[in-house]
């Protein structure tokens, strides 16, 4: 495929960009684009296109390329997926404070230094990474499409697509200010031309309408199974109702809902159930395999290189692991950022609060976590010395411990002669417990001067997030090219594993909390049961859920959203959900210069004593490690400095979760653990100069975002939001309120 360049146009105003330009790349499909090369229009797109096909395919292709969700951290351009960025660094998957919870740091609307993230505009002198220019390119499609000579067939497939990107990108900007300027057609880049913000209202109903032209004309070409062939991964009729049932449930939730309306809850489990059939009329459902050991399930579903039931809305990517200069290379990082360093990644710590809160092996939250008290405790103990004793299934396919399998195909010698082969890869175990060069640094929860095993030694996690990984004692077949050599990239790990970005796991959780909040919890409790059932539990304890979840609407609630935080673990969506239900201080702390109807009044005032969740400000998280025993004493910086290998002390086989006997294994583990290791506590969230704890506070103005300087000054007109400074009016308090009709 040729690479075809753009120019890079700098607008004068946010939604004054350029006409489009297309930098074709590859994306979701292999559709041809020959029209296009032969035209040798790379620049500005002329109305000619819309009257050919392979013109609007081409077109269409590039609104993928730029649109589709990518393994990034989260900016003005992508959402969060998972990575340790400002949304996840947020929540209790990672530690260390993101500019959101930093309590040394309250960002600025009126100035650069500590600023409000930008995920409003973007650069405005690049129209394509422009969220308003990405709106632009769409509605231009929007209008050469409709007004080419296709036939009405044709156009709709067409229009669909870029229809629910409109509402995708739309939806984007919503959920982080409430309202913002509403574009349904193409505006020239003339001066003077201006389109006020739109209140939340009428932005969710510009969404929930795109969404639903789009799943109609989707309808007659993907409701009999989806797509086949190379256009799986293109949205569809379910994807376009999958999406509204989210922003539904967005509209229906405590930050755009304040005194808890119940027709909202109502109307959104109405039109959510009916259209549950559709969506499964395209092939959509929980994946599935006849041999579900410890959750190899849960694990297997995002390495479908196929037609995948689980993927509703989906980016593809390729394991091209070039070095010709080509546009062809599409990989995914994620493999390689969370694979340990020996093997040629780069690792993510998992923080340990999330460790904790994991279910038990009964399905029921540990004790002593306080954190959702309407739920019932485990009648396991929880082992802080022993995390990985008794847990859901799906924590061992979240989260990786010394000792713990995770294979992969490889050898890792060509990066460095010193990190372990385990036959290329084939009988990996992580062993990631440390030691210390000083007896002071081991007791020093601050301290970084340990060092890990098998070559690891300062590139190393205490506990390794394994989310999404492509273990090949669960895919036979890795989407990856091993790649130790390759200087394109980071390399090793080239991998065309698919990114979901809305899983069918998530189409039954919004419908189930639909449903608890329009008061059938009975309904709600049912689809608990489906995703507790692929994750392994099984009837005969009611899958690990408590029995009065039918009758306790609160308590149901809290259910569904625990169940989200484990199930989407390192996904990208519980900072969402921490937001959309005020989780930070249950929504009871008011925004200077809010209005009444910014007020909390339904859920008794404050969602978090509502759910019995714990309120996230005031908390700090730390991190734990696994050092050696006392009796092996310190010892050096170099990969052959380990205390307990140079001891003669043998390590066990690692724990193999294909072996359905996983108790007796892990038992094993922890007598390994008693004789060898010691958990300690590591140093997460930041201390101030005099190494005094600091804790999260996350502030009741950032439920809505302000416009940062850049945005501002590129927009003179453009209102602020209440509870922000306005840097176009001297710093005076903004006036933009999203609930005023």
């Amino acid at each position: 495929m040729k690479h075809y360049k753009y120019n890079k146009v700098k607008a004068s105003s946010l939604w004054l960009v350029p006409a489009a330009m297309l930098s074709l790349l590859t994306v979701a499909t292999s559709c041809s684009d020959e029209f296009l090369e032969e035209k040798k229009n790379y620049d500005n797109v002329s109305v000619d296109i819309y009257n050919y096909e392979a013109g609007c395919n081409g077109r269409v292709n590039d609104i993928y390329s730029w649109c589709l969700p990518t393994v990034n951290d989260i900016t003005w351009k992508y959402p969060s997926m998972g990575s340790a960025d400002a949304a996840a660094k947020s929540t209790e998957e990672y530690t260390g404070f993101s500019d959101f919870v930093n309590p040394e740091i309250e960002l600025s609307s009126t100035s650069s230094t500590n600023g409000v993230p930008d995920f409003f505009m973007g650069t405005q002198n690049n129209i394509q990474e422009a969220v308003y220019g990405r709106i632009r390119n769409i509605n231009d499609a929007i209008e050469g499409i409709s007004g080419g000579t296709l036939n009405d067939e044709q156009k709709q497939i067409y229009l669909g697509q870029c229809y629910f990107f409109r509402a995708w990108c739309y939806y984007n900007l919503v959920k982080w200010y409430g309202g913002v300027p509403l574009l349904d057609k193409k505006l020239d880049p003339v001066e003077g031309v201006y389109v006020p913000r739109s209140s939340a209202r009428e932005c969710f109903d510009f969404i929930l309408a795109d969404l639903d032209r789009a799943a109609d004309m989707l309808r007659e070409k993907t409701t009999q199974g989806g797509w086949t062939g190379s256009d799986w991964g293109r949205v569809t009729t379910g994807t376009a109702l999958a999406l509204k049932g989210r922003v539904l449930l967005l509209w229906a939730s405590p930050l755009f809902n304040r005194g808890n309306d119940a027709q909202r809850w109502t109307n959104a489990y109405n039109q959510m159930k009916a259209d549950l059939n559709v969506i499964d009329a395209c092939g959509y459902g929980l994946f599935h395999t006849s041999n579900n050991v410890n959750g190899s399930d849960f694990a297997l579903q995002f390495l479908q290189s196929g037609k995948n039931p689980e993927a509703v809305f989906v980016t593809l990517y390729n394991n091209v692991a070039s070095d010709d200069g080509l546009d062809n290379q599409k990989n995914n990082p994620w493999e390689r950022a969370i694979r340990p360093s020996n093997t040629g990644g780069s690792g993510k710590t998992a923080g340990y609060m999330l460790v904790q809160m994991f279910p038990m092996a009964d399905g029921k939250i540990p004790s002593g976590t306080g954190t959702y008290t309407k739920l019932e405790t485990s009648e396991y103990t929880y082992e802080a010395q022993y995390p990985f004793m008794n847990r859901d299934p799906r924590f061992y396919r979240t989260f990786a411990f010394p000792g713990f399998r995770w294979a992969y195909n490889g050898d890792p010698t060509q990066r460095d002669a010193h990190n372990p082969s385990y036959d290329n890869g084939k009988n990996y175990v992580v062993w990631n417990y440390v030691w210390y060069t000083s007896l002071n640094d081991q007791g020093n929860p601050e301290s970084g001067n340990s060092y890990a095993a098998d070559n690891l030694l300062s590139s190393k996690s205490g506990i390794y997030v394994r989310k999404k990984s492509d273990d090949a004692d669960v895919n036979g077949s890795p989407l990856y090219q091993y790649a130790p050599t390759a200087s394109k990239g980071a390399g090793p790990f080239f991998s065309a594993a698919p990114l979901i970005e809305l899983r069918y796991a998530e189409v039954l959780l919004n419908l189930a909390e639909a449903a608890c909040g329009a008061g059938d919890m009975a309904f709600a409790v049912e689809q608990l049961k489906k995703i507790r059932q692929r994750a392994g539990y099984t009837a005969e304890n009611n899958y690990g859920l408590q029995a009065n979840l039918v009758s306790d609407q609160a308590a149901c609630m809290s259910a569904i959203l625990y169940e989200r935080q484990i199930e989407f673990a390192y996904e990208g969506k519980r900072f969402d959900d921490m937001r959309r239900w005020m989780l930070f201080d249950g929504g009871a702390v008011a925004v200077s210069g809010a209005p009444s109807s910014w007020t909390l009044t339904g859920w008794g005032g404050n969602t978090c004593t509502w759910l019995g969740f714990k309120p996230f400000n005031g908390q700090r998280r730390e991190n734990i490690e696994f050092r050696v025993a006392d009796k092996y004493g310190v010892g050096g910086t170099q990969y052959d400095s380990d205390p307990l290998v140079n001891a003669g002390t043998e390590r066990l086989a690692g724990v193999d979760f294909r072996n359905a006997d996983l108790t007796t294994q892990l038992e094993n583990l922890k007598q390994w653990y008693q004789e060898n290791l010691v958990a300690k506590e590591k140093k997460g969230d930041g201390r101030d100069s005099q190494h005094n704890d600091l804790y999260i506070n996350f502030r009741p103005n950032y439920y809505f975002l302000g416009f940062p300087t850049g945005v501002q000054s590129a927009n003179k007109k453009l209102q602020q939001t209440i509870g922000w400074g306005d840097y176009n009016n001297g710093g005076a308090p903004g006036t933009f309120d999203p609930f005023a009709e």
